[in-house]
């Protein structure tokens, strides 16, 4: 539904703006407007987030709209750290409103994808359950040259390209610990906020695969570009 929605906003702004009614839409509504991490998020924020793809410029603008010290990211040059993987318009993630276990290298519109999830979708979910703000996520990484599956037949992962990261743990400001491994099937509090945490990220990232998916995603939250709605 997410997707259609957004095939079929997207011809309507276009005729609107042709018309001349382009700068009385909100900027959030706005396919053509840049992306600020206060806007509050629509069914044109993933497809904004696409069009930085190849857009490095306005994918670090739409960073540098992050209040202060919030975020710490480093532009990285195009290179290529594995032979047959190469990375462009890249950065590594130092922090963004929560510390990481690890720095790690994301493509830009992951590292702004998870920023906007991060302030518009993961902290009001932990606020609402558990009444304290996450202050640091443990991940299994992002960069790996490799195939789906590690399967040498298979297409590419995302991760061969840093357009996916693996997150595994939220750890909370008042000191309690949520885990994929040991608290996806809680019944409780936790299962919960598990549970939300993913259906909040899936109009934002292209997929999200979790312990429903497969049991290769047992025990973490695989957030990826590629796709449109693939949520499970």
């Amino acid at each position: 539904m997410r997707s259609l929605a957004f095939v079929l906003l997207v011809p309507l702004f276009a005729t609107l703006t042709w018309w001349g009614y382009g700068e009385r839409i909100p900027r959030h509504w706005h396919p053509w407007q840049p992306l600020a991490l206060d806007d509050p998020l629509t069914p044109v924020t993933r497809w904004k987030l696409r069009r930085l793809d190849d857009d490095p410029e306005g994918c670090l603008a739409a960073l540098g709209t992050a209040p202060g010290d919030e975020l710490r990211i480093t532009p990285l040059e195009d290179h290529e750290p594995v032979a047959g993987c190469p990375l462009e318009n890249v950065v590594r993630v130092q922090r963004a409103g929560v510390t990481f276990n690890a720095s790690f290298v994301a493509s830009c519109p992951l590292a702004l994808a998870w920023a906007l999830y991060e302030r518009h979708r993961l902290q009001p979910t932990a606020e609402a359950h558990f009444g304290s703000r996450v202050s640091r996520v443990d991940h299994y990484g992002s960069f790996a040259c490799r195939a789906v599956n590690g399967r040498e037949d298979e297409r590419q992962s995302e991760h061969a390209t840093a357009e996916a990261l693996d997150v595994a743990t939220f750890h909370l400001a008042d000191g309690r610990e949520v885990s994929l491994r040991r608290h996806w099937d809680d019944e409780g509090t936790r299962g919960d906020f598990l549970r939300a945490a993913r259906d909040g990220a899936c109009d934002l990232f292209g997929n999200v695969l979790g312990p429903d998916y497969n049991q290769a995603h047992a025990d973490h939250f695989h957030f990826g570009m590629r796709s449109f709605g693939l949520c499970r």
